[in-house]
């Protein structure tokens, strides 16, 4: 097997790079305040795309700031009683995609929520100024101003609001409800878990979104982190404030809301991942108080990992 990281034996006990802000505890107990006081406004519209043993909806909801989120929501036609639920997130500057991979779940008598991230590829809205789509840069956004305006704080909020309007759902069991997502979305999933701790199961493949610092030193702030590259470079070209810039990134850290999380974890990792280091996806597992375990990929990478579709899969059925 190459080796473009650390070897197993060190990943399973690493612990991360990049700082924690001190009061990172009191900026997510804030944030969580500030998303629970919403009025969430939602909105159910029959989706154009419709299967016999289904419904499709389209749903919005009102976000942190003002922003309506999108997801797709199916729910099985013939459930007469509450039933369990899967939330799923998409990978960086995607959507929530078809609805043809979204309705397996209904055949099993789940519901399935699939969230657009707001201003990427999808239909949710990036509040921040403008209507419409921004579609990257969302790393660095707010760098340069107060930590409550990182736009990946808002993003983790809306991951844990849409988990939130899942359980009340009158059709949803509020205790079977469980999390998916890879890339991103398995950084969204991670976070999800953690300021929704009522979330049973998560399924992450190859999260990203964690131990910024480790990913530059590794000198792999390319392709979906190449925007640290890019920061540095323009706003920060002597790195006069890196520790500043990290720290502050720290808050956005997946790593550090980790031993929040309370239901059962599986995660995937491919060993030869040169997008999202195997070091950063362990920096969080590791920090997993509650149960877990990992599928390891010993010659894959940032792709495809065969057979974890199915073994997400029998995984949920244990909700």
């Amino acid at each position: 097997m190459p080796l473009v990281d650390l070897p197993l034996e060190k990943l399973v006990t690493y612990e991360g790079r990049n700082p924690r802000p001190e009061d990172f505890d009191a900026y997510w107990e804030r944030a969580i305040a500030e998303m629970k006081a919403l009025d969430p406004q939602i909105e159910l519209r029959p989706s154009e795309f419709q299967v016999p043993y289904a419904e499709c909806f389209d749903l919005y909801f009102t976000g942190v700031k003002g922003a309506r989120i999108y997801a797709k929501y199916v729910r099985p036609k013939q459930s007469t009683s509450p039933h369990p639920a899967v939330v799923q997130f998409h990978g960086y500057s995607g959507s929530s995609g078809d609805w043809s991979d979204k309705i397996q779940y209904a055949a099993l008598g789940y519901s399935f929520f699939s969230m657009d991230c707001r201003g990427q590829g999808g239909l949710s809205e990036d509040a921040g100024g403008v209507k419409g789509t921004t579609l990257r840069g969302h790393i660095v956004r707010g760098l340069d101003d107060h930590p409550d305006q990182l736009l990946f704080r808002d993003i983790f909020l809306d991951t844990a609001q849409l988990a939130g309007i899942a359980m009340n759902m009158p059709e949803v069991d509020a205790e079977r409800v469980g999390v998916i997502g890879g890339s991103q979305g398995g950084a969204l999933t991670i976070a999800c878990a953690a300021l929704e701790p009522r979330v049973k199961r998560l399924a992450p493949m190859y999260p990203f979104l964690s131990d910024y610092k480790r990913v530059w030193e590794m000198d792999l702030a390319k392709d979906a982190y190449q925007e640290l590259k890019d920061f540095f470079r323009r706003h920060d070209p002597q790195h006069k404030r890196e520790d500043e810039i990290f720290t502050k990134l720290g808050y956005i850290d997946i790593q550090y809301l980790a031993d929040r999380i309370q239901g059962e974890v599986m995660m995937a990792v491919g060993l030869i991942d040169t997008v999202c280091p195997p070091s950063t996806q362990f920096a969080a597992y590791n920090k997993i108080k509650a149960k877990k375990s990992y599928e390891l990929y010993p010659d894959y990478g940032h792709e495809g990992l065969p057979g974890f579709s199915d073994k997400t899969i029998q995984f949920m059925l244990g909700l």
